[in-house]
């Protein structure tokens, strides 16, 4: 099933997992055969269970100058079908989504960016900056961190900000 929505001026054709190839490999048969780009988004919120990722492909057709944007969800046990044998540049952007966001693809792709040893998903909101552990944020604090406004009832860090299990943050040294 596909449902189809227009904002500023793209249309976005909503894809069931299930459709995706052939949803695709259709498209890629209309003459759309110009590869732009194929992205992740972290559809997801840190510390929510079932992580979440919306993929997008957007494909131009060189007859009509038109582009045409899919887009599906994936849950976090399910796996992307690779369109890579339709586009061959689609490869460096399924490498990056398994790489960057931890999204399966059934192609395998290898490493793109990261060394094997590192851990985790770099691009997933869930994904601690371990360097907030070590220095504060440099800019203005966060809302509510400063004591100065109104108090809030809920008090979040921003994205990469550890949670207190991590240990105190250590404070800035003075500058000289």
């Amino acid at each position: 099933m596909t449902t189809s929505k227009t904002a500023f001026g793209q249309t976005v054709h909503h894809v069931e997992l299930a459709d995706w190839l052939a949803t695709a490999t259709a498209h890629h048969a209309d003459g759309y055969v110009m590869f732009d780009w194929l992205g992740v988004e972290d559809a997801g919120r840190p510390g929510a269970s079932g992580q979440r990722h919306a993929v997008f492909l957007h494909v131009i057709s060189p007859q009509t100058r038109e582009g045409v944007m899919l887009r599906t969800e994936l849950g976090p046990e399910e796996a992307l079908p690779g369109i890579a044998h339709l586009w061959k540049g689609a490869q460096w952007h399924e490498r990056e989504a398994a790489e960057m966001f931890g999204v399966t693809v059934d192609s395998k792709p290898e490493h793109l960016l990261l060394p094997d040893s590192f851990q985790g998903h770099p691009l997933r909101k869930d994904f601690v900056l371990a360097s907030r552990v070590v220095r504060p944020w440099p800019g203005a604090l966060e809302p509510g961190e400063d004591n100065t406004s109104a108090p809030s009832r809920r008090r979040t860090a921003p994205p990469g900000v550890p949670d207190p299990s991590w240990g105190p943050r250590r404070e800035e040294e003075p500058q000289s």
